[in-house]
């Protein structure tokens, strides 16, 4: 059916580099070398991962810098670059590596941890599912978002910013497909923060902003 939306769900799998870092500038090289999917992972597979939350620092090396490095000034500096704001990968590492560099200038010793606090190196890849659901119209989506998994939240809300030629949510892309006066409807989506947030704050966002059309 034209303009049907088909609702996938995904799984990302952590592959092992070989690539690891015990020391600040040892990092600084690593990330310049490694594989995008790398900094895909360490960005966004936390949303994914059954871990303890730590939303002050969202991505890993922020993290990492923060619980063992003891470095709470790079920690800050690298838990607030928002993936969104860069048009690729590329830009995203660079940018890393800028922030990085300086602090190593204000460093007279980069700091360092022990062989059992090293940072791994892991690159991500997506497994896509077909749940099988098909929605055709916004309210059938807002009746199914409740009820998405995880998996197809991030697939949908996150993953799809990397994929050409839209690079934006797949929800909101889809409504503007549909021609029913939506603009402000697909804002609001858009307005929402992937990245300094959970999947289930997302659905709930979602949901919220559906109810609201719905009720409008």
């Amino acid at each position: 059916m034209e303009n049907t939306f088909n609702i996938k769900d995904c799984a990302l799998i952590a592959i092992a580099t070989g690539y690891k870092a015990q020391t600040l500038r040892e990092l600084r090289s690593r990330i310049e070398e490694v594989p995008e999917g790398c900094i895909y992972y360490h960005f966004w597979g936390g949303l994914l991962r059954s871990k303890f939350d730590d939303p002050e620092f969202p991505n890993d090396f922020a993290s990492w810098a923060r619980h063992s490095l003891y470095d709470k000034i790079l920690a800050e500096r690298l838990a607030i670059i928002n993936p969104i704001d860069f048009e690729n990968l590329e830009g995203l590492r660079w940018e890393l590596l800028e922030v990085i560099d300086e602090r190593l200038d204000e460093l007279d010793i980069p700091p360092w941890v022990e062989p059992d606090q090293q940072f791994y190196f892991v690159r991500s890849q997506i497994v896509v599912l077909d749940t099988g659901i098909q929605v055709k119209d916004c309210n059938d989506l807002r009746e199914w978002i409740p009820d998405l998994s995880l998996g197809s939240i991030f697939y949908h809300f996150i993953d799809a910013r990397r994929r050409p030629p839209y690079r934006r949510d797949d929800f909101s892309v889809w409504l503007e497909t549909l021609d029913a006066g939506y603009g402000t409807l697909i804002q609001s989506i858009r307005n929402i923060d992937p990245f300094f947030t959970s999947l289930r704050q997302i659905r709930i966002e979602l949901e919220e902003i559906l109810g609201s059309h719905a009720e409008g």
